[in-house]
């Protein structure tokens, strides 16, 4: 795929009358992985990278200890240029306030060979969301860019609400739903993993779905999702912390017992070598 046809082909995903997985990758050897098994579209995971990068990620204590925009950056075009599939960007809150700084992140995920990505509303180095009305001028500033750029991209608008207001649900569908007029292509709603409240929100918000899983908990089934309604289905950091508890058991058991278990569920060496070579091969007749 080109970047064009990768960006429709995302585009395409978000339009199907069923909904598809979306897992997130931190590097480029974990998109790979995704890649091999089967998946449509790979997301990034700002949580991954930066843990990856041994920075604090979302609730970040002091902005020294968060990823630069230039940082994630260039894992984000690593990933996007590694792979044969359209790859979505997890851009937080579009590192700026202003509508400018958004529409101008936007414009530089693009030109990075994104498909798609995300801007959130909830203010970095705080618990609240942006104004309203600040958050819809945000979004509408990304989609004017798209829209300049000629572009298929597809902008996701995550609303916080659910995490970090008293309002719940209704905040939530109602910002959605205004975010999808000033031109949001899918809306991302995270902070529950109940069916009955997923079936709500993917009644009630107009657009398509993203609903994420494994934030902070295994529940859900994403088959029992995607009927429900939901469009999209993405793994947040999920399996990138999973990884890194892998680690640390691993290191526990080599520390106290001298053991190796964990070795015994490794990635062949040629396997992994037999994987990027096939990978390279497919990137090769892009």
């Amino acid at each position: 795929m080109t970047k064009a046809s990768k960006t429709k082909s995302f585009a395409e995903l978000h339009q199907a009358e069923s909904g598809f997985i979306m897992p997130n990758a931190w590097d480029l050897a974990s998109a790979l992985i995704f890649v091999e098994a089967g998946f449509p579209a790979v997301g990034t995971t700002s949580a991954g990278i930066a843990f990856s990068l041994g920075r604090q990620d979302y609730a970040v204590e002091d902005p020294r200890l968060g990823v630069s925009k230039e940082e994630m950056f260039t894992r984000l075009k690593e990933i996007s240029s590694g792979v044969a599939i359209p790859v979505n960007g997890d851009l937080e809150a579009g590192y700026g306030d202003t509508p400018e700084a958004v529409a101008a992140t936007i414009r530089e995920a693009i030109e990075a060979g994104l498909a798609g990505a995300n801007i959130e509303d909830k203010q970095p180095l705080s618990p609240g969301l942006y104004d309203e009305v600040l958050a819809i001028e945000r979004i509408r500033a990304a989609r004017e860019t798209i829209d300049t750029m000629q572009s298929d991209f597809v902008l996701t608008a995550r609303c916080d609400s659910i995490q970090y207001s008293d309002k719940g649900l209704n905040e939530a569908i109602d910002r959605s739903n205004r975010y999808y007029e000033a031109g949001a292509d899918c809306l991302f709603t995270p902070g529950v993993s109940d069916l009955d409240s997923i079936k709500v929100l993917a009644r009630e918000i107009r657009g398509p779905l993203n609903m994420v899983m494994g934030l902070g908990n295994a529940e859900g089934n994403a088959n029992e999702w995607l009927e429900a309604g939901v469009q999209r289905i993405s793994l947040g950091g999920s399996v990138a912390r999973a990884a890194l508890g892998f680690i640390r058991e691993a290191a526990r058991e080599l520390k106290e017992n001298g053991t190796i278990n964990f070795a015994k569920s490794q990635f062949s060496h040629s396997e992994l070598n037999a994987m990027i070579a096939t990978a390279h091969e497919k990137r090769s007749s892009l």
